[in-house]
């Protein structure tokens, strides 16, 4: 179900059946919110859709469809690491590449660091740039996430080679299905592309035959 605030799809709303739901101050106590947590972490040990921080460090979920996508816009290659990722990203890489996969504090202990907000600037650019996903959340003996390589986890998917410009059209294509219509500068403020990509990659799907352009900036989808 998609929350009227973000146009996006929302866990928490599609739980409370209510588009206009506010996720309370206090999670712990709500019911709906506890449901919507349950519900992420079943999700995520099921492995079939890809879950991570990715887009302006929202959480979100991704069909394997997508994952090419998102990876062609915002991943990077291995051989690009090194001028791409920082030396705390590189660190956490190099050891979960050798352990496959690692609990929250083992990983920090296992990198060396003893701020633990050094561990969270790494483990959120890694998933930003679609390097590290979690696989599994454990709650006995203590809260902790699962981390592991997102080329472990979805291997076919990271394997697909894409170009941006055809991610992009993609990505709109996907959009403008979902919400029937897109308004000027929606998808480049939605996804933190520029403008100018992302209209063109409007008027491809206009080009196409798959959207048509109402306005300047306005697409809605082609009826048949």
């Amino acid at each position: 179900m998609t929350d009227v605030r973000k146009a996006l799809p929302s866990v928490y709303v599609a739980v409370c059946g209510r588009r206009d739901a506010h996720m309370p101050r206090t999670v712990q106590k709500d019911y709906e919110a506890s449901r919507a947590w349950v519900l992420k972490d079943e999700v995520i040990a099921r492995g079939k859709v890809y879950y991570a921080k990715l887009v302006k460090g929202n959480s979100m979920f991704l069909a394997r469809r997508m994952i090419p996508v998102f990876n062609a816009i915002w991943g990077c290659s291995r051989k690009g690491e090194s001028g791409v990722l920082s030396k705390d990203g590189q660190r956490v890489l190099a050891v979960l590449r050798k352990e496959w996969e690692m609990a929250t504090a083992d990983l920090r202990e296992e990198c060396g660091f003893k701020d633990k907000k050094d561990l969270t600037r790494a483990m959120d650019e890694l998933q930003r740039r679609m390097k590290v996903v979690p696989q599994e959340v454990v709650y006995v003996p203590k809260f902790t996430y699962i981390w592991t390589l997102a080329e472990a986890r979805f291997p076919e998917e990271t394997a697909v080679k894409m170009s941006r410009e055809d991610a992009v059209r993609e990505l709109a294509r996907t959009y403008l299905k979902m919400c029937g219509t897109t308004f000027r500068g929606e998808l480049s403020g939605k996804f933190g592309l520029q403008r100018r990509e992302a209209g063109k990659a409007n008027h491809e799907l206009v080009d196409e035959g798959f959207a048509e352009r109402l306005a300047t900036g306005v697409y809605t989808l082609k009826e048949n």
